[in-house]
């Protein structure tokens, strides 16, 4: 089970104030993105570089630039916007996959009402984005679409998760790691993690 906790002094602080009821929608929607800034930073720490020839304005130099095929971002929609506007803020050109998926709130089990994604996913790094993790049903089923779309290098992003989500999602897809800002306790009986910061859709958009 590969799971990376960022533990970042700023990643923590504006956590906290997203978990503050208090806090506006704009201010949430707002502390998403910055967040997403900081996530970014983390879950692409490793990714591979090659030196090119450049020329500077006093001489030509080697230096790095991302090796490889471009990114692929993939939003589980609709809170997972939120991320994925703060992650192409720093990767403009990463390709982008929309992918809807809602918990019906009586079983707890994954909708899908839309698919959308780049048609060449093999060999590049996916990162699947959506705020939550926490009965996982959704990002399990998110992760084995792109599968079948060929995407064989995916890493999961997310902004709290439940053990009980990553249990689930590490058995379903032991192959992809999950990078959190925090594990918060446990899931209450509606399947809500606890403490967490509510439904982050609806604290995004201003909706119930």
């Amino acid at each position: 089970m590969s799971v990376t906790v960022v533990d970042h002094p700023l990643v923590q602080h504006k956590l906290t104030i997203m978990r503050d009821k208090a806090t506006s929608t704009a201010g949430f929607r707002r502390l998403l993105r910055e967040i997403a800034h900081l996530l970014c930073y983390e879950v692409t720490r490793d990714l591979e570089v090659i030196e090119i020839e450049i020329e500077t304005p006093l001489g030509p130099t080697n230096a790095p630039t991302l090796k490889g095929k471009k990114l692929v971002f993939a939003s589980i929609l609709r809170a997972g916007n939120g991320l994925l506007e703060g992650m192409l803020d720093l990767v403009p050109a990463a390709r982008v996959a929309h992918i809807g998926i809602y918990r019906d709130h009586e079983t707890l089990e994954p909708v899908e009402y839309y698919f959308k994604a780049p048609s060449d996913l093999k060999d590049r790094l996916v990162i699947v984005v959506d705020p939550m993790l926490a009965t996982a049903n959704s990002s399990i089923a998110a992760v084995t679409r792109l599968k079948e779309r060929g995407a064989d290098h995916l890493r999961f992003l997310c902004l709290l998760a439940a053990p009980e989500g990553i249990e689930a999602f590490t058995r379903a897809h032991p192959d992809v790691p999950v990078f959190t800002a925090a594990i918060d306790s446990h899931l209450n009986e509606k399947g809500y993690i606890v403490p967490g910061l509510g439904d982050a859709g609806d604290r995004m958009y201003g909706t119930k």
